[in-house]
């Protein structure tokens, strides 16, 4: 079955059939054109609230917050990170044209990660040869995403690599400098006595 995403097509893979083909439509139709529709967005925002808390949500669920590129409002959304040889990275699962990857562009890169606490971050674009392993890896920690990319997670790096150009992937940087750190351990240190 062929499918739309944004503005473009590709094959869904036959697998999905029964109660997970239909959810797997039901989560792109959320999305459909690469924005989400009220549903989608009544549901971000309950899964804002839930990842910022880090209350029983898993480490790598969180709230990525980054201003607005026209109203310089600061927009939240859930994201899921993913690790991968030691390093974390964030993934449009909604390609090149989903607004939180143009307001990062815009930022130059800078955002906070929130879970539990706020987390000032860098986040580098990283080039489309080096992206297939890291969307292979988010796939397996984001299954919300899964319905969203034309191959599935257990497929080949290669069929990865065919489409990597599409889907943009940030590699997370902490900016805490070390004062906030020293800071963070004095405190720390001072609730113990």
């Amino acid at each position: 079955m062929e499918t739309t995403q944004g503005s473009e097509r590709f094959e869904e893979p036959t697998d999905y059939k029964g109660f997970k083909g239909r959810l797997y439509r039901v989560k792109r139709w959320m999305y459909r054109d690469g924005r989400p529709n009220l549903l989608a967005r009544a549901m971000n925002h309950v899964s804002v609230l839930h990842f910022s808390s880090g209350i029983l949500a898993p480490r790598n669920w969180m709230t990525l917050e980054v201003p607005g590129r026209r109203t310089g409002r600061l927009i939240s959304l859930p994201v899921a990170v993913a690790d991968h040889q030691g390093e974390r990275y964030l993934v449009s699962m909604l390609g090149e044209e989903a607004n939180w990857v143009r307001n990062v562009r815009a930022a130059g890169g800078r955002a906070v990660l929130r879970h539990r606490d706020r987390e000032t971050v860098r986040l580098e674009e990283v080039d489309a040869n080096l992206r297939a392993p890291i969307l292979r890896r988010y796939l397996d920690c984001a299954p919300g995403a899964r319905p969203h990319f034309p191959v599935d997670r257990r497929a080949p790096l290669d069929q990865f690599e065919r489409i990597a150009a599409r889907f943009p992937v940030f590699h997370i940087t902490s900016e805490r400098s070390e004062r906030t750190e020293q800071g963070a351990r004095a405190s720390n240190k001072a609730r113990r006595r």
